[in-house]
């Protein structure tokens, strides 16, 4: 049962929401890395496509909490399935989170194909392709429904004015004290102030930089091994199977 819904779009800082989630007891969360690590949970997604009735138990068995696309994209649909669960929307400036956005779509594992990846990558690289149909549809509910994914992310004003127009859909579609709008470098106080508990007495984790995530793809790409950004986890771990 989710607890916690992120809304928030890839590269607002949703790494280091899953790892503080976790810290504050509403983990586990899922995330992108969650289906890098195990890629046969892209199929769980697919279906949410189809326009019908979702088992958003089913998608997300096994997690309290989620960050990072694909389970933002379906922030509404979350937040009408899980009436008591609160939402968090990550923000950062839209001109920074460009540059942040375009690096990540243009040196990703989507960028490149499963043949040109070591044997271990694939599976990534495989559930990626079967999830390509949810990740085009979050974008072109980003960028409007002309967005084609051919041309990648769209100049730094188009997609900066994209960004401002997704944070006040956001907010116009959910009651004020059920919405947190975040910036991790505020740290632990706001978040802990609306999710009810007490702050750790330790730094707020900020992982998963610009440059970690091009040493991060890099690895994956030369070896097919994911560097795991988070501290509750294992340092790096192979491809799981597809």
């Amino acid at each position: 049962m989710l607890k916690v819904i992120g809304a928030g779009l890839p590269r607002t800082g949703t790494t280091s929401m899953k790892a503080a989630l976790e810290r504050l007891g509403f983990g586990p969360t899922h995330h992108m890395f969650e289906i890098f690590m195990n890629p046969a949970q892209a199929d769980r997604w697919v279906p949410a496509l189809d326009g019908g009735p979702v088992d958003w138990d089913g998608v997300l068995h096994g997690y309290a909490s989620c960050q990072d696309w694909p389970s933002s994209g379906f922030w509404r649909e979350l937040a009408d399935a899980y009436p008591e669960a609160k939402v968090v929307l990550t923000v950062r400036d839209p001109r920074r989170w460009h540059a942040s956005f375009s690096n990540l779509m243009a040196n990703g594992p989507a960028s490149a194909g499963a043949d040109e990846l070591p044997e271990a990558a694939r599976p990534i690289a495989l559930a990626i392709q079967r999830l390509r149909p949810v990740l085009n549809r979050h974008g072109r509910d980003l960028f409007g429904a002309a967005w084609d994914p051919e041309t990648g992310v769209p100049d730094e004003d188009t997609a900066a004015a994209a960004f401002e127009r997704y944070v006040e859909t956001v907010r116009a579609g959910l009651p004020a004290d059920r919405l947190l709008v975040f910036d991790v470098r505020e740290g632990w106080g706001p978040l802990c102030e609306f999710l009810g508990v007490e702050a750790p007495d330790e730094p707020f984790p900020h992982l998963n930089d610009s440059d970690a995530l091009l040493q991060m793809f890099g690895r994956l790409k030369t070896d097919g091994h994911v560097s795991v950004p988070f501290p509750t986890a294992a340092d790096e771990v192979p491809a799981g199977p597809a």
